[in-house]
């Protein structure tokens, strides 16, 4: 049977690790719990049968494995932590030893080190809130007031399982769309490489040919051998460029008016603009939707939630939203008057909010958003992958077409 490395947690929060055989992972998970112990980790393990030894040391000798270890806290780290407190919090482990039996379980010095000051904030007698909120630059507002609104509730684990849960599925959404921008980056590459191999290789080898040949060429054949001439001369100069315009384009889309303008030109785009309004939507219907279900006001979420939309056309429509809901406006109504989030998405929000479900509908609209950012990828790779892959074929075609005119012109020649 395969074997099993597993950490594990006892009532007293102590940390106990080792390896056992089992069919499969379940099988760890129900012997762990029959030994009164909490599974905080069960992987495959490629070595012999022998026990581990105490795991305090852990995330330094993995570090000492890897030069290139990173040096901050991960998204996936995070989640990972915060998975495994609401777990241990919802096992009866005070908030104190909790943190402190992570810290023994941390993958990394960072996750380490940022475990321990907020253990050390904690038991200076701050709340956990206040804590991460002192280190905005890995904890959100978002994440911030989810605690405290866990805390106010009396009810921090479950609150942060739920907030976990969020999370995973914003991760979710974001690889899913990452994973459908493989492909045409790829394709992008390879069709670059081809050209460029053509052009700095292949077009040199006849341009002597055409040289002795003293016929004049078509028009086609000149511009192919100088292109292939320039870039091979000045590749240096192009490589400068691209970085030159990647620098400026970045430079020009951190100013917040020229920002706007490009987020504006990309939700007119039919496709684009389409995959960019649904993502926004999912992302702030289930932020929203959590920060209420856990007990902000709906004002008080609306504003932290504005800080997680990505496009400037479609956070800064909230603004109208907030001055509205302000003026006892409702939610729903001004939200559709924006005219930048999908009329389906406002109509189920004002449904919701009529009926007194605006959480439970908050998070259905997230549901149905989620599978139409699936569908929407598909629809817009079922575009872009013909365009590029016929783009790439006329490039490519009209070098090699240029090159064969230039030798029917020299056989003419010789005849």
């Amino acid at each position: 049977m395969p074997l099993y490395r597993y950490k594990a947690v006892s009532t007293a929060g102590e940390l106990s690790t080792g390896e056992l055989d089992a069919a499969n992972e379940a099988e760890i998970v129900d012997r762990l719990r029959d030994q009164g112990l909490m599974p905080m980790q069960v992987v495959a393990s490629s070595g012999g049968a022998r026990p581990l030894a105490a795991v305090p040391a852990a995330p330094t000798r993995r570090e000492r494995r890897s030069m290139f270890a990173s040096k901050t806290v991960s998204q996936d780290q995070l989640l990972a932590v915060t998975r495994e407190l609401a777990t241990l919090l919802r096992s009866g482990l005070p908030l104190d030893r909790a943190l402190e039996t992570l810290i023994g379980l941390a993958p990394t010095r960072p996750v380490a080190a940022l475990l321990q000051g907020v253990r050390d904030d904690v038991r200076g007698g701050k709340a956990l809130s206040q804590a991460l909120d002192a280190r905005r630059e890995v904890f959100s507002r978002f994440y911030v007031n989810i605690v405290r609104a866990g805390e106010a509730g009396g009810a921090l684990g479950p609150v942060l399982t739920r907030l976990a849960d969020t999370m995973e599925r914003a991760k979710e959404l974001k690889g899913t769309v990452t994973s459908a921008l493989i492909y045409p980056t790829i394709l992008i590459c390879v069709a670059v490489a081809s050209v460029m191999v053509l052009l700095f290789f292949v077009v040199p080898q006849f341009k002597t040919q055409f040289s002795q040949a003293g016929q004049a060429l078509p028009w086609s054949t000149v511009l192919v051998i100088a292109a292939g001439e320039f870039i091979k001369g000045y590749w240096w100069a192009l490589v400068l460029g691209a970085i030159g315009v990647a620098w400026i384009v970045r430079r020009a889309l951190a100013e917040p008016r020229t920002r706007k303008r490009f987020d504006a030109f990309v939700l007119r785009r039919k496709l684009l603009g389409e995959l960019v309004q649904k993502i926004e939507t999912a992302r702030f219907t289930r932020t929203l939707g959590t920060l209420l279900a856990n007990g902000v006001t709906l004002l008080g979420a609306l504003s932290i939630v504005k800080e997680t939309v990505g496009n400037l056309v479609m956070r800064d429509a909230l603004d109208g939203v907030i001055a509205e809901l302000r003026e006892g406006k409702g939610f729903g109504r001004p939200l559709a008057a924006t005219g930048v989030y999908p009329r389906l998405a406002t109509q189920m929000i004002l449904v919701g909010e009529e009926s007194g479900q605006l959480e439970e509908m908050l998070t259905r609209v997230a549901e149905v958003y989620d599978r139409e950012v699936q569908l929407v990828i598909k629809r817009f790779l079922a575009v872009l992958e013909p365009v590029m892959i016929l783009g790439l074929a006329v490039v490519v075609g009209f070098i090699v077409l240029s090159i064969l005119l230039g030798v029917i012109g020299m056989s003419e020649l010789v005849h």
